[in-house]
């Protein structure tokens, strides 16, 4: 297991988690300056922060700061309740991959979707056997051309509690018994993305860590799980301050050959968006040492 304790080396930063500072929203240039600045050698930039940059200039500071890219968040969100809906999808999967592509990221993380409407509200229906299946059919089309530019997918599962909404592909099981299917030679084009997060509880953790292997163990996600937790969704906790034994799942991981960045992704509209990114960022590094 890599040590982490004297520099930060391995860190890289989901820019989800300092979208705001001081509760107002950040733009993605100004963050990665202030990892720049740091010496963070990796983020992870979601798909809207891009887009409201422009593609071309962070592809531009990208390259211009020697960034990497542990990741791009996200493709995936499959599911639909008619044809239209299937081939809308499809398509702005297929712009995710490019934006990867143009960004150089490690791979495309998929939060692959539930039921359709549910994450506005009113869920279309209530098969989500049928979501299940859409989201296979949805990464086999998604596989065949982001093998064509050569860019790694990275199925998400996420906690069982997304499931109507967000996911419902919710054990590290689900997105390997998917892996299995669509890519049974293992050749590293379709994985997954580890996030304790959503994985920390499962019994079964270690062990499909150990069936995914090398090959499929595209990223690995780290933050903390509050008790008592305030928002599912958006009470994420800095790492060291909750439950989750975040470094021995990362010695899972490791044992496993995965010799990439740790990425800290939190979302938490109550604490760490309230506060100044620059006391956000320098937390990160010092937990990294001591937590990760």
């Amino acid at each position: 297991m890599r040590d982490f304790s004297q520099d930060h080396h391995w860190l890289s930063i989901n820019t989800a988690t300092i979208r705001k500072s001081n509760g107002t929203d950040l733009p993605l240039p100004v963050i990665i300056e202030a990892c720049a600045r740091r010496g963070i050698r990796a983020i992870s930039p979601w798909r809207d922060q891009v887009t409201a940059a422009g593609l071309a200039q962070v592809s531009r500071l990208v390259k211009q700061h020697g960034l990497s890219l542990s990741g791009y968040c996200r493709g995936g969100m499959f599911p639909a309740a008619d044809a239209a809906g299937l081939k809308a999808a499809r398509d702005d999967n297929r712009r995710a991959i490019d934006e990867a592509r143009e960004l150089n990221a490690a791979c495309l993380v998929l939060v692959v979707g539930g039921l359709p409407g549910a994450l506005a509200g009113k869920a279309a229906h209530k098969d989500i056997a049928l979501s299940r299946s859409q989201v296979t059919d949805g990464i086999a089309q998604a596989l065949e051309y982001a093998r064509s530019v050569g860019m790694p997918l990275a199925i998400e599962p996420l906690h069982p509690m997304y499931a109507a909404d967000r996911a419902c592909i919710n054990t590290m099981e689900q997105a390997l018994d998917v892996c299995d299917e669509l890519d049974p030679g293992r050749t590293g084009a379709l994985g997954v993305a580890v996030d304790v997060y959503h994985v920390w509880w499962d019994p079964k953790l270690q062990s499909q860590i150990a069936r995914a292997g090398k090959e499929r163990l595209l990223a690995f996600h780290v933050c903390d799980w509050l008790t008592p937790t305030a928002d599912l969704l958006n009470d994420r906790g800095m790492m060291g301050d909750g439950v989750i034994e975040i470094a021995k799942i990362r010695r899972w991981v490791e044992d496993q050959g995965f010799a990439g960045f740790s990425e800290v992704e939190i979302f938490s509209t109550g604490n760490w968006w309230q506060r100044d990114h620059d006391e956000v960022l320098d937390t990160c590094i010092a937990r990294h040492k001591t937590a990760v």
